[in-house]
This record gives C-alpha cells, sequence and structure tokens, in this order.
C-alpha cells in the first residue's frame, strides 16, 4: 500500500505545482484588471448563459482572465515593435538617465539592469559550463556553474588567470556561493546546466541519464 502511495504522490506532485504555479501567475497577472473587466462583461449577453457545467459568475471570471491575458500579450507584442522606433527609444534612454541621477534606486537599477543584460541579452556563455572544484575545502568537491572571468584587480593581485565560479545551494538554487578559482583547480564536467541543476534542486537524488547506467551496473 504504502508503494502505491508513493508512486502515486510522485506522478501527482509534479502535476499539482504546475498547476498551482498557473494559478499564482494567471491571478497575479489578472487581478489589477479584474474589477473593470468583469463589470464590463456584465453589460453583455454573457450574463445570461447557464450551462450545466458553470455558472454565469464563473463565466464571466474566466472569460475575463482570459481577455486580459490575451490583452497583456498583445500589448507586450505591441510594445516590443514600438520600442524599436526611434522616438520611443529615445524615450527610453531619457527615462533610463533620469532613473540613473535618482540617489540610491540608481545603484539598485542599474545592478539590475546589468545582470538582465548579461543574462538575456549578450551573447556570453555564462553559467552554461559545469564545472567540479574543491570547496568548501580541497578533500571535497561540489557542482559549479561558470560565470566569467575575474575582475582584473583580483588577477592583478593573485598574479594568475582567474575564473567566477557560481556554487548553487541545494535545494534552492537561486542562492548560493560566488567564488574565485585558477584555471588549475577547476574540472570541467561534460554535463548540462539543466542536468546540474536538477542534481543539486534534488539533493543528489536525480543524476544525469548517462550516469544511471554506470550506477546500475556498480550495484549489480
Amino acid at each position: 500500500m504504502k508503494k502505491y502511495f508513493i508512486t502515486g504522490m510522485v506522478l501527482l506532485l509534479p502535476v499539482a505545482v504546475t498547476i498551482a504555479i498557473i494559478i499564482f501567475i494567471v491571478n497575479f497577472l489578472t487581478r489589477p484588471f479584474m474589477g473593470l473587466v468583469v463589470k464590463l462583461l456584465y453589460n453583455t449577453p454573457i450574463k445570461s448563459i447557464d450551462t450545466s457545467f458553470i455558472s454565469p459568475e464563473h463565466l464571466i471570471k474566466y472569460g475575463s482572465q482570459l481577455i486580459i491575458l490575451i490583452t497583456l500579450f498583445i500589448g507586450t507584442l505591441l510594445l516590443g515593435v514600438i520600442a524599436r522606433w526611434f522616438f520611443f527609444t529615445s524615450l527610453i534612454k531619457l527615462g533610463d538617465k533620469v532613473i540613473h541621477r535618482i540617489p540610491i534606486v540608481n545603484k539598485v537599477y542599474k545592478t539590475t539592469q546589468d545582470i538582465i543584460k548579461t543574462i538575456f541579452v549578450t551573447d556570453k556563455n555564462s553559467f552554461k559550463q559545469v564545472v567540479l572544484i574543491p570547496f568548501p575545502n580541497k578533500e571535497t568537491y561540489c557542482l559549479g556553474l561558470v560565470s566569467r572571468g575575474s575582475p582584473q584587480i583580483c588577477k592583478d593581485k593573485i598574479g594568475d588567470e582567474m575564473v567566477s565560479i557560481f556554487v548553487p545551494t541545494t535545494p534552492n538554487p537561486t542562492t548560493g556561493f560566488l567564488l574565485m578559482y585558477r584555471q588549475k583547480d577547476i574540472i570541467y564536467l561534460d554535463m548540462k546546466t539543466e542536468e546540474a541543476v536538477k542534481y543539486i534542486v534534488s539533493c543528489g537524488v536525480i543524476i544525469p541519464e548517462k550516469d544511471i547506467g554506470k550506477v546500475k551496473e556498480s550495484n549489480t
């Protein structure tokens, strides 16, 4: 009985978590506009529609959310098109300069802007290479992701080429440690970033597929 229950949990939990996250995102995006859209739909014939499986109130609610999501998608798409126009680009640059002149706010804005540009805009291979590094001491190793080369001032002080490595924590990989290593101390792995993240999040339970066969052979 216990095995069947655990098997059912393994199958249902990912689906339940996925649905919960989708519902949270939909509610988060649509909540600010729900009042206005619901009032508009109440003035349409949709409120008189009654079916055996859904009430008019729920129909209006779900219809409002669908309309808001479609509108947000189209609005975001149009914003991206307009952003390429010269005037709008100039306006964004002006707003960017204004924000950069506001004390305290400019520090947070500049840092966030640099991180987003580095991850989503540049063609750098940040966090694409998985490595094995000695941490927290020389006798133990952990997985890390190559960020990029370390600052020049650090290289000059050490007198050697240094690489910045991000070490995610378990089971929350969004936090971790930023460490700098010499090239000779880094072991580069033929492993995808997704596989490394799965391994870290699962506390070592989920290993790369190509290693599963080796584990089974060693256990036989």
